[in-house]
């Protein structure tokens, strides 16, 4: 049993990484909190060599990305030297395309389309990886089942998932029975946490403030030996509010590894 490795989902910053120096001014500004690895996502359009340049600057590990689904479908050669260049082992999707749900005949196509990407990823010592939110876990019209028991059941070894505990709880589910289901499968969970307000209005917040128990979440996590652990919120921030969130979570996640 280890302790994951704690870090901070580039999305829940990206309005500060759309150029190559608010990229580095980013990273100089997680480093000094003590932060050492990171998920790239929502980043702006200037080439991998720069950001893996930065990344480097910084000592910095990306453990994993979300990329379009489209541009794995038509461009994976190219996105395989661009996760080379930032030294990043797994590629990751944050959900299927609409038109991939709704249906099993729609998730068993996605899944067939995934297997081919997967292969190829793994011819190249990489990783696909899934990103849950909650329509995944709601019952299929022509079946008895969700998407997440076909993507569970009827994937294979080159699929991969990134779960988040914060959609899994919001769909009615333990986040810790279903990070046993996808033992074995996932290098990245994603800490989020919210509150449900007076108007039964979903609103996320900062680690520990919310309903989740991520302490719950977080023992699962080492005793599967689960490697990562990203904070993720997926708020649109005002002001400086994206790094205030930020440095109270990566608090909240010193506290669980203390």
């Amino acid at each position: 049993m280890t302790k994951p490795i704690v870090g901070i989902q580039l999305y829940t910053l990206r309005d500060h990484i759309k150029t190559a120096e608010d990229f580095d001014k980013t990273l100089d500004r997680l480093s000094k909190l003590g932060v050492t690895d990171v998920q790239i996502s929502g980043i702006g359009d200037f080439p991998a060599e720069e950001q893996g340049e930065i990344l480097k600057k910084y000592n910095m590990n990306c453990c994993v990305t979300h990329k379009q689904f489209d541009r794995m479908k038509e461009d994976l050669d190219t996105m395989i030297e661009e996760h080379k260049a930032i030294n990043c082992d797994a590629m990751g999707i944050g959900s299927a395309p609409e038109e991939s749900r709704g249906s099993a005949k729609r998730v068993r196509e996605f899944i067939e389309e995934t297997k081919e990407i997967g292969a190829k990823l793994k011819e190249n010592g990489m990783t696909f990886n899934y990103h849950n939110h909650h329509f995944e876990f709601f019952k299929l019209g022509d079946m008895n089942c969700s998407m997440m028991d076909l993507l569970l059941e009827e994937t294979d070894d080159s699929f991969n998932f990134i779960p988040d505990v914060a959609w899994i709880h919001y769909a009615d589910h333990d986040p810790v029975e279903v990070l046993k289901k996808m033992k074995g499968k996932v290098k990245v969970i994603h800490f989020k946490d919210y509150i449900v307000e007076e108007n039964r209005e979903r609103k996320f917040v900062s680690l520990g403030k919310g309903v989740v128990n991520l302490k719950e979440c977080y023992d699962i996590a080492c005793e599967l030996d689960i490697p990562y652990i990203m904070y993720e919120q997926d708020c649109d921030w005002t002001d400086d509010d994206a790094f205030k969130s930020v440095e109270e979570s990566w608090e909240f996640l010193q506290s669980l590894q203390k």
